[in-house]
């Protein structure tokens, strides 16, 4: 009897502590990348429409002109991993929530300190705001069910990147716009002294961003020194630096020699590459 008893009580405790799963009405979601150098986070709650009208006058979920905490629960919280510019506004490394106020064709948006105020909205202070900005909004030709925050558009040098909020028909976007020369110089001046082979590195770096072009060079020849029978890659960029110095007669013995390497390599791109430099410097 005893055993019995302990076997119901076990099974009245298995069934205290059950619970049943459900798909939440609102799932977290996160997007993250690297812009630059530096780390950028978006986490949130993504709602869905439900045939519901979304932005608008009326009986629209989120009235124009209303606060809304940009999503679901606790709201919508974007992360920096260093100091950066947010719509041309300085924004110190850190935690945010995002408060949106949508507009018809415009709508304003606040990054806000203290990110324990969640979705209660009624307490936000305006003194506690990073940024406040506008943006433009747009018509989408397709729906958008559940609401999507995404990090992308990313400039070629990237410098910038932009957040997207789009949800029903509507999307909206603002800028990020990150210094990453400061990490890179320091860098280079840390890695080259642990590293001769960092110089390579560095002055292809200041050979893109429109530095010194005689410190490139420099490092370029630094980075070969010692090397018989230097790869085709690095001759491309010291040919690209020659020119960039102004010495177009070097620049096409280095791409010339870069060219026969990659034809020996079997590397189409590289052999393109050269041809395309070489007709630059006649």
């Amino acid at each position: 009897m005893k055993n019995a008893f302990l076997i119901v009580l076990l099974a009245v405790g298995l069934i205290a502590n059950a619970q049943v799963q459900t798909p939440q009405a609102s799932p977290a979601g996160s997007v993250s990348t690297v812009v630059g150098l530096t780390d950028v986070k978006i986490d949130y709650f993504h709602p869905s429409a439900k045939g519901r009208k979304i932005f608008g006058e009326g009986t629209a979920l989120i009235p124009y002109g209303s606060i809304w905490r940009t999503g679901a629960n606790s709201g919508t919280k974007i992360t920096f991993g260093d100091d950066v510019k947010v719509e041309g506004i300085d924004v110190p490394k850190g935690e945010y929530l995002i408060y949106t106020w949508p507009g018809a064709s415009e709508w304003t948006i606040s990054l806000y300190k203290d990110i324990s105020l969640g979705g209660n909205t009624g307490g936000y202070d305006k003194s506690k705001e990073a940024a406040n900005f506008k943006v433009k909004s747009e018509k989408l030709t397709s729906k958008v069910e559940t609401l999507t925050i995404n990090i992308g558009d990313i400039s070629a040098d990237s410098k910038t990147a932009a957040v997207q909020i789009a949800w029903e028909n509507t999307s909206v976007k603002f800028t990020i716009g990150v210094d990453y020369d400061t990490k890179v110089m320091k860098s280079i001046e840390a890695s080259t002294k642990v590293n001769p082979n960092n110089y390579f590195s560095a002055a292809v770096y200041f050979l893109e961003n429109g530095k010194d072009p005689k410190q490139a060079l420099e490092w370029i020849n630094k980075s070969l020194e010692g090397n018989a029978n230097p790869p085709y890659w690095m001759l491309y960029q010291k040919a690209r630096i020659q020119k960039a110095n102004g010495d177009k007669a070097g620049a096409m013995s280095t791409s010339n020699a870069s060219l026969e390497a990659a034809k020996k390599a079997g590397n189409r791109d590289y052999e393109n590459m050269n041809m395309d430099l070489q007709k630059t410097l006649k």
